[in-house]
């Protein structure tokens, strides 16, 4: 009989569900750490959790029985997913069970900060009555930004809309058709949003892409008296520049309830004028601890006890031969989806892919979610994989449609991935070297052999002589050197494209020089993981 350990504080309904269950043991331990929590583990099949246990990768090392971690709640850094993977342990998570309650902490943020509800009633307290020093804003009329557009993202739009406001939304991931269905405005990025906003939230994973998303460069184009919300993860505010924001007036009002590190009692922004702070209550309800552990327990009963994994954040249900066997062409898959959504951060509409050769006889669908997880990789605040990737495109509103071509062409197997946005259409051919070498052989119409690893440097250039060595001198004096070169083009004289692998990033000052060849349209810099690095839902079964 499966037997499950909770090392978190537990709603008591979710208690109650692992009592009835006659297929399960269960003990509650809370407060253990270090090798008391690393021996405790070995005994049990499955674990729940919250936040407050820390599940390490030397906590985890060795344990040769724990089959799966369920979260009750979203967020699992207090996991290390990595070396859970590298355990064979299933991490899940439950990401719906808290969407309504941090929708509602964001909203209550909102109308607290603009009504001036804490320092009006710290002045009760202090004996003053002072109606006139706190004239509030209203929200109706006004506009609301919203970076993110998931499940809260979405929530919160609902409830602004009821107040009246305007919403306007940025996700490249959110179908325009779908938007406007929710009464979101959508823009095409952040920076074109920023001037029109009275408030701005943010509902997106902190990530290489969202942090820093509102700095100083952010607060000399936003809209002078705006007020700004944070319910999602600290680090995507610099907080330094909104402090500075405060001081100088740009900004009306900043409320937060997420940090950088947790906890957090020192901030620039603590015991400013405008300034609204709570320690991370967006999922502290009644309602949002009962329905995530509810849902946490029923993930853990149902994985024990039948196999079925859902909200998977590190691996798939898929048998180990199944994924060995795809293992080379999920990964080519997977890079083009990266590749493609660096290529143009356009809002997608959709998604063509199409397998031909061998690997039309396989399972496509999974290399088609495959695809589906590099595209999202830094899109949203649930981490794709194989399993949740297609699902997570559906509701977006952006279609994936498949096509399979049996007949061989130049390569035993290629997979051509074609993704329509609101600026074009795009699209990219990869197949396999060997077993375990991607490569992208065309680009648009243009044929090429390129390594899809590492750093990239894309360009879209007229295809005169001289460009190939103009683009190198540029990365010499910058002292950028390039690894690989690969080179394509239709027809001669025609349009072309080039692609380098790169040593390191480029600078700004010597993508400006790339930009400014008058015979380069466009060039783009695509980063993507090392030669032999799989994500880490493929590590496990390989």
């Amino acid at each position: 009989m499966p037997h499950v350990i909770v090392l978190d504080q537990l709603s008591p309904q979710g208690l109650e569900l692992l009592a009835a269950d006659p297929r399960i043991e269960f003990d509650v331990r809370t407060g253990l750490a270090g090798d008391e929590l690393r021996e405790a583990l070995t005994h049990y099949d499955g674990a729940l959790c919250r936040s407050g246990v820390k599940i390490t990768a030397d906590v985890l090392e060795g344990n040769q029985r724990l089959k799966a971690i369920v979260r009750a709640g979203v967020g699992t850094d207090n996991i290390d997913g990595q070396a859970a993977t590298r355990q064979g342990i299933v991490v899940m998570n439950t990401p719906a069970g808290n969407t309504v309650s941090t929708a509602e902490h964001a909203i209550a943020l909102m109308l607290a900060l603009s009504r001036n509800v804490a320092p009006a009633y710290q002045s009760l307290l202090e004996g003053r009555w002072d109606r006139k020093k706190f004239t509030g804003a209203q929200l109706a009329g006004k506009t609301l930004g919203i970076v993110g557009l998931g499940r809260i993202g979405q929530a919160v739009a609902a409830r602004a809309i009821a107040f009246q406001m305007r919403v306007l939304g940025y996700d490249p991931y959110l179908a325009r058709q779908r938007a406007a269905e929710l009464g979101i405005e959508l823009i095409d990025s952040v920076d074109a949003m920023l001037p029109e906003v009275d408030y701005l939230t943010v509902h997106t994973p902190l990530s290489e892409q969202t942090r820093g998303l509102i700095g100083k460069k952010e607060l000399e184009i936003i809209k002078p008296g705006a007020r700004l919300i944070n319910c999602a993860r600290g680090g995507i505010y610099d907080e330094e520049a909104l402090a500075a924001g405060l001081k100088s007036g740009v900004l009306a009002g900043v409320a937060l309830d997420v940090y950088p590190v947790e906890p957090c009692t020192k901030s620039p922004l603590f015991g400013m004028p405008g300034v609204l702070c709570t320690p991370h209550l967006g999922a502290s309800t009644d309602e949002a601890q009962t329905q995530v552990a509810v849902e946490g327990v029923n993930l853990l009963i149902d994985f024990l006890t039948t196999g079925n994994i859902r909200h998977a954040v590190n691996v798939s249900p898929l048998d180990a031969q199944t994924l060995e066997n795809l293992s080379g062409y999920l990964d080519v898959a997977y890079r083009l989806g990266l590749l493609m959504a660096q290529l143009d951060t356009a809002p997608a509409k959709a998604c063509r892919m199409q397998y031909r050769g061998d690997i039309a006889d396989k399972d496509t669908t999974l290399l088609s979610a495959s695809f589906a997880c590099g595209l999202l990789e830094h899109a949203l605040d649930i981490k794709p994989n194989i399993v949740n990737a297609s699902l997570l495109l559906n509701e977006r509103g952006i279609e994936l449609v498949e096509n399979k071509q049996k007949g061989k062409g130049p390569f035993a197997s290629v997979i051509r991935a074609e993704l329509q946005t609101a600026d074009g259409y795009n699209q990219a051919t990869g197949t396999l070297f060997g077993h375990n070498m991607p490569r992208l052989v065309q680009l648009g119409e243009n044929q090429l052999e390129a390594f899809l690893d590492g750093i990239l440097m894309v360009f879209f250039h007229r295809d005169i002589p001289g460009i190939i060595g103009a683009v190198g001198s540029i990365f010499g004096r910058h002292k950028i050197n390039i690894a690989q070169m690969a080179v394509g083009r239709a027809a001669r004289g025609a349009e072309a494209v080039g692609v380098l692998n790169l040593d390191d990033i480029p600078s700004e000052e010597a993508m400006a020089e790339v930009h400014n060849h008058p015979a380069i349209h466009h060039a783009v810099i695509i980063q993507l993981p090392a030669a032999g690095q799989l994500p880490a839902w493929l590590q496990r079964r390989t």
